[in-house]
């Protein structure tokens, strides 16, 4: 492995140089030192460390920079390396601001200047920093190859679970030379795909979603058999109860069968949630979250689906697919909603070939230059638009209403309005799909008119609603007719408790017509609908856990 970094950004070259040559002549031997004169420069080179892979143990970075402030560099600084330590350097008048940035970026250590002399002042809290560094647990970043064929729909989907659970690999196709070279070092052939081959070299055949997991560090069975809290889903919601449950002293435990982030975790860019003004994408909020609820103890297990929710006596068990069973005193059901399936002749039949629901950020690079499809009217609709057009030759929003006025964020329209790449069909939908290996031509139907037309599309990308997954707590959890989990005082008609309710008191704002068991974020009947509102739906159900574990 290569030499772990330390970088130093500052945009004064004279204190630049200084502190460089303080950092050289203590850690030269073991650490490579990299300077940078601004944030954009110190970005780029942490950049192509990643493309490295090789390991960055701190960042120093400057408080007062023009273009980007020291803090916006660690921000962004931490999505490329979260193991690395983070050190602001201010002047005494911004001490303030260096408190604040532990909150913004988790600071470890700000440092006064000047820091004369660096024997007292520097190296002693860098000492303890690397220490800390080198011994914590630090998984090298390594690179697992996945051979496929480009129009593959199981390829397509693991390539989706790779990219969504943060894990870096790379893609090579099956009928090109480095790829048949992967194949026959595997044993294998073409005929098997994909074959993902591990950082250890481990060869996986067509591999399920759990053998993945399993085999790149993902945790899929949990530590113990009972918790105070068990989170089933992890979306915002999910993940912002496990944030607020682990950092509150519950042991708890979140469950998601295949990624965390949820559907937010597809958006290539959130503009609207709060904080956030420069926007980030799903994957950041995701594996920041993600980070920060591991950080306070709780425990993320992946690739396990529940499929049953049972009451014995004042436990609360959750049954898995595989027949396995995990206990806590309370629940929150954070499942979210699933895309809805178009169906659409041929749709089925292309799906993952051509066809995606979501996936925009991951398939993205394929479709530079190309002709795209999109469907949908609502934000993910319209945030995969705009991505898709930064290389896209052009992206055709097709809706059914006559505008997206009544269902999408007006931010949104206007960078639709102001792209040029983008067209939006209004009153129009997609009634069929054809070609050959592959999609190759849609058919549009103009509901004004009755009109419809073949075009030739090789990408269609689906965002047409949610639908909750729910199904498994028939019987149980009271539903509505959509299949949104009912909670609080939707549940007490004319002044009756829901059936089977013994409780003297009537369900807390979040609870279901089981005591103990929570609903939040999307999967909620009559939820808002939005990042920020999920996030604050999974806090408030620990608060209401709490309440409960007081007082039952």
């Amino acid at each position: 492995m290569a030499q772990p970094a330390i970088l130093s950004v500052d945009d004064d070259p004279s204190v630049s140089r200084a502190i460089v040559r303080d950092l050289r002549r203590r850690y030269g031997e073991k650490y490579r030192i990299i300077r940078a004169e601004s944030g954009t420069e110190a970005l780029a080179a942490l950049e192509e460390i990643k493309l490295r892979g090789d390991p960055v143990a701190v960042l120093l970075a400057d408080y007062r920079m023009p273009g980007m402030s020291g803090i916006e560099f660690l921000e962004q600084g931490m999505d490329l390396h979260p193991a690395a330590k983070r050190v602001l350097l201010t002047a005494y008048a911004d001490t303030d601001a260096a408190i604040d940035a532990i909150n913004v970026v988790d600071l470890d250590h700000y440092l006064l200047k000047p820091w004369d002399p660096p024997e007292e002042k520097l190296y002693p809290v860098l000492d303890a920093l690397l220490d800390a560094w080198a011994s914590s647990d630090r998984k090298p970043v390594t690179e697992t190859k996945v051979v496929a064929h480009r129009w593959s729909g199981r390829s397509s989907e693991v390539r989706e679970f790779l990219a969504r659970n943060q894990l870096p690999y790379r893609w090579y196709m099956s009928d090109e030379p480095e790829g048949e070279r992967l194949l026959h070092a595997a044993g294998t052939d073409a005929m098997r795909l994909p074959v993902v081959i591990t950082s250890d070299g481990e060869v996986l055949v067509e591999p399920t979603d759990s053998e993945l997991a399993q085999h790149v560090g993902l945790a899929t069975v949990p530590a113990s058999d009972f918790y105070d809290l068990v989170v089933i889903g992890g979306g915002p919601a999910g993940l912002g109860a496990a944030v607020y449950g682990a950092s509150e002293g519950l042991r708890t435990v979140l469950i998601e069968r295949t990624a965390t982030g949820g559907q937010a975790g597809q958006s290539s860019r959130i503009e609207n949630y709060l904080g956030f003004p420069d926007g980030l994408s799903g994957a950041q909020l995701a594996d920041r979250a993600r980070r920060q609820a591991a950080k306070f103890g709780a425990e993320v297990i992946t690739t396990r689906d529940v499929v049953g929710l049972e009451v014995n006596g004042s436990a609360r068990t959750v049954r898995f697919a595989d027949g396995a069973t995990l206990a806590a005193h309370t629940v929150i059901l954070a499942t979210g909603v699933s895309y809805r399936q178009l169906s659409a002749p041929g749709l089925n039949e292309f799906t993952g070939r051509g066809v995606y629901y979501g996936s925009a950020v991951t398939e993205a690079a394929r479709c530079s230059g190309q002709d795209v499809y999109v469907i949908g009217g609502a934000n993910s609709a319209g945030q995969a638009a705009v991505y898709l057009a930064r290389g896209a030759r052009s992206v055709t929003i097709v809706v059914r209403a006559g505008s997206l006025d009544d269902s999408m964020s007006h931010y949104l329209i206007q960078q639709i309005q102001q792209n040029s790449r983008i067209t939006v069909l209004t009153c129009s939908e997609v009634i069929g799909a054809d070609g050959d290996d592959h999609l190759e031509r849609i058919t549009l139907r103009d509901n004004t008119t009755g009109r419809s037309e073949s075009v030739d599309a090789q990408w269609l990308f689906l965002f047409i609603g949610a639908a909750p997954r729910t199904d498994w707590l028939d019987g149980v959890v009271v539903r509505d007719a959509d299949g949104y989990v009912v909670s609080g005082p939707d549940l007490v008609v004319d002044g009756r408790r829901p059936p089977g309710w013994e409780l003297e008191r009537s369900p807390h704002q979040l609870e279901t017509n089981v005591p103990g068991v929570f609903a939040a974020g999307d999967v909620r009947s009559d939820s808002a609908k939005r990042v920020a509102s999920a996030v604050g739906e999974g806090a408030m159900a620990v608060m209401l856990v709490h309440r409960y574990l007081a007082k039952p």
